[in-house]
């Protein structure tokens, strides 16, 4: 039986802000417990976060991990020679005593980075919560004139959308709390596998803007996402609709493309849910030596993405032309082989927008062109 590489423990406690140092990630500012920046891969704004309590990071596009996995992100190498980066070669020998005190250290450093982490979820989800409890039902306000102006006169309005009429944008910048923006805003809850609360997506409105978002600019004069979600949203969906007898599950990443789906009764019967962002609806994908996006999901402990409820038997995936295409296809085929592995029997599958469009573009499109 081959020993266990002694490297795993030491790299995995190696404090994550000095990995991006040596890196070379650029462009990274402090907001609270994290340093936030453009991807040093797919680039942005603010897209990509480090959270350095938890030892680990985040990209909205990329995806997320701990230190061997950005390592392997940033450098486009396979987890191997991430190891070979972080730690140099594998050591000829090592006592059982100095490993036993190696993983007792980690142990501990795990113990006390997951309390954190779970501390931080449950505040972030109470403050979500009391947020979500504080709006008013979506019918009849600025939401539903968004979401009309958008080409979306939804058939129902779904539970988890409501309107929030004055809602402060707030992020931590240099350690401090900054209001960047407040007005109106659509918030959505978005729940954990068994219904419950767990974080909450939130659009700012502006109804004199072409699409009705809110123009939201960083103390630098940046324009940033009219979009925040606020909790934790691992595993989670926006339920949009979901009709009684239903087995298909069409999801698209935000609210917008997921209701023009619905809207266009794409497929009749089917339950439409919002992914949140292409990292949660992929999961994490083992890198494949000489590609950078594999499509193959990483099914270990902890490394879960969205998987569909039992009910489902089919699941569609629903891809935006507007992004990086290879990129998203193969986020999006991890996150259907995932849900294959996960639920014995289903089938899943991608339906793309056209190139450069997402599937409320081509929606308002042809309502300009009809």
């Amino acid at each position: 039986m081959q020993k266990p590489d002694p490297r795993l423990t030491t790299a995995k406690l190696k404090k994550i802000e000095d990995i991006a140092a040596r890196l070379n990630i650029e462009g990274l500012k402090r907001a609270g417990r994290e340093m936030t920046g453009p991807c040093p891969v797919c680039g942005g704004h603010d897209r990509f976060s480090i959270n350095s309590d938890m030892g680990i990071f985040n990209c909205r596009t990329c995806g997320g991990g701990d230190v061997i996995r950005l390592v392997e992100l940033v450098q486009g190498c396979n987890f191997k020679d991430a190891l070979q980066w972080l730690c140099g070669d594998a050591e000829v020998e090592i006592s059982a005593v100095e490993m036993a005190r190696r993983e007792e250290r980690f142990k501990r450093e795990q113990m006390k980075r997951e309390g954190e982490a779970d501390k931080y979820r449950q505040y972030a989800r109470k403050r979500a919560h009391a947020i979500w409890q504080g709006a008013v039902p979506a019918k009849g306000t600025m939401a539903e004139d968004y979401l009309r102006l958008r080409g979306l006169a939804l058939p129902e309005f779904p539970a988890c959308l409501r309107f929030a009429p004055d809602l402060p944008y707030v992020k931590k910048i240099n350690k401090k709390s900054v209001r960047l923006h407040s007005g109106p805003a659509m918030v959505a809850a978005i729940q954990l596998p068994d219904g419950r609360f767990s974080a909450l997506h939130q659009t700012w409105l502006d109804m004199s803007q072409p699409k009705g978002k809110a123009r939201i600019f960083d103390p630098d004069g940046n324009q940033i996402s009219a979009k925040l979600y606020a909790g934790p949203k691992k595993s989670c969906a926006i339920r949009l609709h979901t009709p009684q007898g239903a087995d298909t599950l069409v999801m698209g990443e935000g609210i917008e493309t997921t209701a023009t789906a619905w809207v266009a009764d794409a497929t009749p019967r089917a339950a439409y849910w919002a992914g949140v962002d292409l990292g949660n609806m992929a999961g994490r994908q083992i890198k494949e030596k000489g590609k950078r996006y594999s499509g193959v999901p990483d099914l270990g402990g902890g490394a879960d993405g969205f998987v569909p409820p039992a009910w489902v038997k089919r699941l569609i995936y629903v891809m935006d032309g507007d992004s990086n295409p290879k990129d998203t296809r193969a986020k999006l085929e991890a996150g259907c082989r995932r849900a294959m592995a996960r639920r014995p029997g289903l089938v899943a599958s991608i339906v793309p927008a056209d190139m450069g469009k997402d599937l409320n573009d081509m929606i308002l499109e042809g309502a300009r062109h009809g």
